[in-house]
């Protein structure tokens, strides 16, 4: 099971928390979910590859949006300006107060969603997928991840017959629920047609605190 699903969807409610907080009437569900790919995609769209690792989103009368990035200064621009503008925009699509929160990912090693974007970036570039892929794995391990797995899918190289290929260095224990695994894809456009990146990346398991263990055997 552990193999096929999204590893943050399993564990969400045990070491993931949802990307999206509020809550609907079965009548305004479908406004809300549309209100919510339109902000994840008008933001990705806005600021360079690579830059943007997480969104997420918190909706009452207002909405509030945690930017999680690798370059805060790209996000905030010159004393704020680029993040007002953001405000400014989003306001004027869903004429509703904006709050955005722009948190730094130090070190952007520890985050699937860089390096995933990282590798297609150089694959863009005609970089040798190998060499690609082992300098993003170098950088998580170095960074203080415990395993790193990457799966590669497409024309690899120009090749006229589509495959994957898969490397894995240390542990990705996809099976153990407490496992904390970031997991994150992105899709590179080569001349030869389209490369789907997938990484894992096994950060340690999270265990109970003492306190929180003994309250639930009481």
């Amino acid at each position: 099971m552990g193999q096929k699903v999204n590893p943050i969807g399993l564990r969400l409610g045990i070491v993931e928390n949802w990307r999206s907080n509020w809550f609907a009437t079965k009548k305004e569900f479908k406004d809300l979910l549309k209100e919510d790919i339109l902000i994840r995609d008008y933001i990705k769209k806005r600021y360079p590859r690579g830059s943007i690792t997480k969104i997420e989103i918190e909706k009452t009368d207002s909405i509030r949006i945690r930017i999680y990035t690798t370059r805060p200064g790209v996000v905030l621009g010159r004393r704020g300006t680029e993040i007002n503008k953001l405000r400014d925009e989003l306001y004027e699509m869903f004429k509703k107060q904006i709050y955005i929160d722009c948190i730094e990912v130090n070190p952007p090693g520890l985050s699937a969603q860089f390096l995933a974007d990282s590798i297609v970036i150089q694959l863009e570039k005609r970089v040798p997928h190998r060499q690609a892929i082992k300098k993003a794995m170098d950088l998580a391990m170095q960074s203080g991840a415990q395993g790193v797995k990457v799966r590669i899918s497409g024309r690899i190289a120009g090749a006229e017959i589509a495959r994957s290929e898969q490397y894995i260095v240390g542990k990705v224990p996809l099976h153990t629920l407490r496992a904390k695994i970031d997991y994150a894809t992105s899709t590179a456009f080569t001349r030869s047609g389209t490369v789907g990146v997938k990484v894992w990346v096994y950060l340690g398991e999270v265990l109970e605190e003492k306190g929180e263990k003994d309250a639930t055997n009481a």
